[in-house]
């Protein structure tokens, strides 16, 4: 089952079933009220801080967290997928198809089953706002205007340092997950969106976590995301004088 956070945030516990998750997660969007705040994507360096600065985000925020395992799942199950891509209007599906084949057309993409079922799952996700994705190259598959893309880096010296305190690894060791990871994350974004990862131009806000704490860069994301009007999307529309 999932779990609630202190202030409302929705996470999948290591015993539950992708199914499970997928079918609570629906019946919330289902009960959803007006949306407020648009999807955040994060983006990071491995060992600079992004997962705990994206579930600092969903707790603060009270919106629910799709960390990148979650939605790589999520996209390899024809069956799961299809279901989350259900959950939108046919008006909505039917836009995003056609950024989907804009944003093929435009980075010269040959998309895969994988990467098909990815870009609807995360456009999906996004159309009900609320959330904050991790990875998976959420912020190339979302139109610029209905998220907010955060990119978190570091120096390699601190990853390094961050990555071996975290797993009770050797300097050696983590350096050496550190590189490999972050050669992966290059790659898939690469071969996945013709795209690089680390060009700041593919992001609203980039943070280097080794120049200042955690809860700074939350708040420093919470503060864009508040005062962009670009990304305050679905306000409530205003009454007509004289109804109440």
């Amino acid at each position: 089952m999932r779990q609630r956070g202190e202030n409302g945030t929705i996470t999948m516990e290591n015993n539950t079933s992708i199914e499970t998750f997928i079918k609570e997660q629906i019946e919330r969007w289902k009960n959803q009220t007006q949306t407020h705040i648009p999807v955040i994507t994060v983006s990071s360096q491995p060992g600079s801080g992004g997962r705990v600065i994206a579930k600092g985000l969903a707790k603060r925020l009270c919106i629910d967290l799709f960390d990148r395992d979650i939605v790589k799942e999520i996209a390899e199950s024809a069956h799961i997928s299809g279901a989350v891509i259900e959950t939108m209007e046919k008006e909505r599906l039917s836009g995003i198809k056609d950024f989907i084949s804009s944003l093929v057309d435009d980075r010269y993409l040959w998309p895969g089953v994988y990467l098909d079922h990815l870009m609807k799952v995360v456009a999906a996700i996004a159309s009900h706002g609320n959330a904050v994705i991790v990875g998976r190259g959420a912020n190339f598959l979302i139109p610029q205007k209905e998220r907010m893309s955060i990119r978190v880096i570091a120096p390699f010296r601190v990853r390094v340092q961050n990555v071996a305190k975290t797993f009770g690894v050797t300097r050696e060791e983590a350096k050496r997950r550190v590189i490999h990871r972050e050669n992966r994350r290059s790659a898939f974004i690469r071969q996945s969106f013709n795209a690089d990862v680390a060009d700041p131009n593919n992001y609203d806000l980039v943070i280097n976590t080794g120049r200042g704490d955690i809860d700074a860069a939350i708040g420093a994301v919470i503060g864009m995301v508040v005062g962009c009007k670009e990304v305050v999307v679905k306000k409530p529309p205003a009454k007509s004088p004289g109804k109440k």
